[in-house]
């Protein structure tokens, strides 16, 4: 992968780019202030961003939400040594593929890049398959429903990244939606065995839908979505019916092993 480093810490800046190049990726820059990001990405072209949350100029999450808006495309590790209650969720939700809260260690920062690398490849798969994916979703077979899925995620790389692992898992991604009540209609229309539901969306949130998509398909198997899993969350998903939670940023060897261990009950 091609890495761009942004970080105000020059001695961290190196290090990062030490362990990226032993880990067999290319850094394609190291910039110290959140100056000009968006032109530097378009210019640059990295795969992934090593960004920090407190920069010059200009804070990561900002950053991370606009270039998420402008190069989807492009995975974001966010890293802080800030204690501010709810940074993580607030990172997943922006986006981000990855977190690291300093200090860290430097087996940290190899196992995150593993980590998203994987995703990275995964979403990189989903995309290249998805023509031929969405050829095949016009009539789906009722016999065959129980191994499909509808995904729900205003997040374009999330979806890229599911796609591919449920695919990994032996589904079929029947579509994929932006919001809520897109997530309801697909539902109702595909009747799939699985649904994967983000919980913050524009228009309609996850479980505010929940219900919905119980209604019009129950025997559909709900499958949150979150950057944060509290014990309140919990409980009022499974009230609601969910069959359990995938959290933000994903790691593909878990989110494969609870969709198997879903599709086998």
């Amino acid at each position: 992968m091609k890495i761009l480093i942004i970080d105000d810490n020059e001695g961290l800046c190196k290090v990062l780019t030490a362990l990226c190049v032993s880990a067999g990726h290319q850094v394609v820059g190291a910039l110290a202030d959140g100056v000009g990001i968006e032109e530097k990405v378009l210019q640059l072209r990295p795969d992934f961003l090593c960004l920090d949350y407190h920069l010059p100029g200009r804070d990561g999450l900002s950053i991370l939400t606009a270039v998420h808006a402008q190069s989807p495309e492009v995975d974001v590790l966010f890293m802080t040594a800030s204690g501010e209650a709810g940074i993580e969720q607030k990172a997943a939700d922006a986006g981000a593929a990855g977190f690291l809260r300093k200090p860290f260690s430097q087996q940290q920062v190899i196992d995150e890049l593993r980590d998203v690398a994987e995703a990275h490849q995964m979403a990189a798969k989903a995309a290249a398959a998805e023509p031929a994916s969405l050829a095949t979703d016009k009539a789906p077979s009722a016999s065959s429903n129980r191994r499909t899925a509808v995904i729900a995620d205003d997040s374009s790389s999330v979806r890229m990244v599911l796609r591919g692992l449920l695919e990994e898992c032996g589904l079929r991604v029947v579509q994929s939606v932006g919001n809520g009540a897109e997530a309801v209609n697909a539902v109702k229309t595909h009747r799939p065995g699985v649904l994967c539901l983000d919980v913050n969306m524009p228009t309609m949130g996850g479980l505010e839908a929940l219900p919905l998509v119980r209604e019009v398909s129950p025997e559909t198997a709900v499958v949150m979505v979150t950057g944060c899993a509290d014990r309140a969350f919990v409980t009022r998903a499974a009230e609601l019916g969910a069959k359990g939670y995938i959290l933000k940023p994903l790691r593909p060897a878990y989110v494969e092993s609870f969709v198997r261990k879903l599709l086998q009950q």
